[in-house]
């Protein structure tokens, strides 16, 4: 199949927006197919096989290419997976959520569960909420309001609870030090709290600076509580959509466990058995722990045994989905490090980074940047090692047929030559490095498809990472030069942000040729001169273009004849075409012959003499730089700009 242009097909809907929420431990439920309760992987007596209601129950899918998903029945290119779920024994905090959690607990009543707020307050602060089309930006600034207010406030308005200040104490630990207060004047309740203690005082004064620390910890089972005593017309002053998710689903108390395909078990040559995924082994420890507190809560174990094993379990689900956690205590910390769900995500060789944005791609060249100023700014050198490599498929038609046919005969070595021969109607390929090219070149007929080599002309997409902006990625037309550099213009740089102590950039040839001419229109150096933050010019003469411009330009640089010929000479090195240059009258006659940088400067390149207004200007000329001398008339002067010639004795 020759490549043709992506086109959208059965589009019956547009997305329109993109709401992210967190999952209730019903929706999980209704997501999921199973209920994952064994910690075992493998059945022992059915020859290895994975065990049902298992991590590795096939009917959340497959990761093996010879064995279809037993709920669906496709395979493993066509099952997208199905989730399964596991019941955690006891509350545990998310991970990723702790910081919201702790940040919910600071604005509401420990107590009734009321945000700490009059409700005057409320009311303010909902009707700003009101207003339509409010950007996160004003969200969060208002949130900080709301939770700033509320630190403030150590009494309830509903119940007249005393609350102190909510943080962290360690690992997934929060603390709530309710008679903390940096008020001189002390609460009532705290202060007959504190009387209480006169006696105790009275004989141990060491206990008395230790009564401001009177702590209650709020473990997830407590806050679990808390949340979902939380009034549903408060839950908007928290900054949180109830249609997205309610506070308590913050708390974890079920797990989704994810489909096999994206957690496959590695068969190992080297050793019997399988190697498993680290998300699988993190699973199989979930389930063991659950196992182990509901034995102990049973057998009535001590509440200190059952609050190590809840630490543990608390800990194995945060590694699940952040592996790299801070402030793990030593007798918990894991023997083997593991890649949890964040890890697969952030970084370089992240999902997004790594596979996504960063994939490998065909068509396409990397090598090191040099410059080179003879080339223009829409073009591109390639070396022709990679222009033999990269191929683009010709369709034969009336116009290139002998084009074609010359480059079959070069076939794949000869550079310009071509790799493939694609027959109308047919799927297969023939390769040109082998068999009778001449005969293959005489046979070919309209429609067939050539994959000829990378020729000058082409239009080609060049990259340099990172990519921080569009003009990151621009096309430029290539030219096919020896060595093993791509080179470019130096006036293209600032785009890039090139530089040449080593630096490499991307090379794409556009594969159709509506992608060759979206890729020129949009995209083209010359569409891209200005950049479109604030206008500036990005494309322009920089450094020693400048430099030579001005030195050349000078009122006192004159050039004899010799010297003026070899700066004009310069400038049609890699020009192919045949190009009258006239040099204009010199400035200077005696006692030698000089030409002034300016003159050089404004010479005109000419590629034919037939242009009748050229013609006519050069013959207005004659009329006033002198006699039938040879000159160049820039076209764009007016002849009465043009100066005589000076005499000097």
């Amino acid at each position: 199949m020759v490549k043709e242009q992506f086109r959208e097909t059965d589009v019956a809907k547009k997305i329109s927006h993109i709401c992210f929420g967190m999952k209730s431990p019903e929706e999980m439920r209704q997501q999921a197919h199973i209920q994952v309760v064994s910690k075992n992987l493998y059945s022992q007596d059915n020859n290895h096989a994975p065990l049902l209601y298992g991590v590795l129950d096939h009917r959340m899918g497959t990761s093996e290419k010879d064995r279809p998903c037993e709920t669906c029945g496709k395979n493993l290119a066509d099952c997208l997976g199905h989730y399964g779920y596991i019941d955690l024994e006891l509350p545990c905090f998310h991970v990723g959520y702790f910081r919201a959690v702790i940040g919910i607990l600071q604005m509401i009543c420990k107590t009734c569960c009321h945000i700490m707020l009059s409700q005057e307050e409320k009311q303010q602060f909902l009707d700003f909420l009101k207003r339509p089309g409010l950007t996160y930006l004003q969200k969060r600034g208002l949130k900080k309001k709301i939770s700033d207010k509320c630190r403030k406030k150590s009494t309830c308005h509903y119940c007249g609870a005393f609350n102190g200040t909510v943080k962290k104490c360690g690992l997934l630990k929060i603390i709530h030090e309710k008679y903390k207060t940096n008020k001189k004047v002390v609460d009532p309740i705290v202060s007959n709290f504190l009387q209480s203690f006169e006696t105790a005082i009275e004989h141990n004064k060491e206990v008395e600076p230790l009564l401001g620390r009177a702590q209650e910890n709020l473990n997830p089972l407590v806050v679990l509580n808390l949340f979902k005593r939380i009034p549903a017309e408060d839950v908007p002053l928290l900054l949180m959509n109830p249609e997205s998710g309610k506070p308590s689903d913050l708390i974890l108390t079920r797990l989704l466990v994810p489909p096999l395909c994206i957690r496959p078990s590695v068969v190992s040559d080297l050793k019997s058995g399988t190697n498993e995924d680290d998300l699988t082994m993190k699973l199989t420890e979930i389930i063991f722990l659950n196992d182990v507190i509901k034995k102990h809560r049973i057998s009535g174990a001590k509440t200190q045994m059952i609050m190590e094993d809840w630490d543990f379990l608390q800990l194995q689900c945060a590694l699940y989905i952040n592996s790299e956690l801070s402030g793990i205590p030593l007798n918990m910390a894991p023997k083997k490090w593991t890649r949890g769900f964040v890890q697969r995500l952030k970084g370089k060789q992240g999902r997004f980074r790594g596979n996504l944005s960063g994939k490998r791609v065909d068509f396409s060249g990397r090598t090191v940047i040099s410059p080179d100023p003879n080339l223009r700014i829409d073009e591109v050198a390639v070396p022709v090692h990679v222009a033999k490599i990269l191929t683009f498929p010709e369709k034969v038609n009336k116009a290139n047929i002998n084009f074609l046919r010359k480059l079959v005969r070069n076939g794949p070595d000869v550079h310009p030559g071509a790799n493939f021969i694609q027959q109308r109607h047919m799927q297969m390929k023939r390769f040109l490095k082998y068999g009778n090219r001449e005969k293959m070149a005489q046979e070919l007929k309209f429609g067939d498809i050539v994959e000829r080599h990378l020729i000058d002309g082409d239009v080609v997409l060049f990259n340099r990472q990172p990519s921080l902006h569009k003009l990151s990625i621009m096309a430029h037309l290539a030219r096919v030069k020896p060595h093993r550099t791509f080179r470019f213009n130096e006036c293209v740089c600032t785009p890039y942000n090139a530089d040449f102590d080593g630096d490499e950039m991307n090379l794409h040839l556009p594969q159709t040729e509506e992608a060759k001419a979206e890729a020129l229109v949009l995209m083209g150096t010359k569409a891209n001169l200005v950049t479109p933050r604030n206008g500036e010019p990005l494309i322009a003469a920089i450094q020693d273009f400048l430099t030579g411009a001005y030195l050349l330009t000078l009122k006192d640089t004159f050039f004899d004849r010799a010297k003026a010929c070899q700066i004009i000479a310069s400038i049609l090195v890699g020009k192919d075409e045949k190009i009258k240059v006239r040099l204009p009258p010199p400035t200077i006659l005696k006692p030698v012959t000089l030409w002034t940088g300016k003159q050089i400067f404004s010479v005109i390149l000419r590629p034919s003499d037939d242009n009748p207004v050229r013609a006519n200007l050069r013959t207005k000329g004659k009329q006033y730089c002198g006699k039938g001398e040879d000159l160049c008339v820039n076209d764009s002067l007016s002849p009465f700009q043009m100066s005589p010639s000076r005499t000097v004795s």
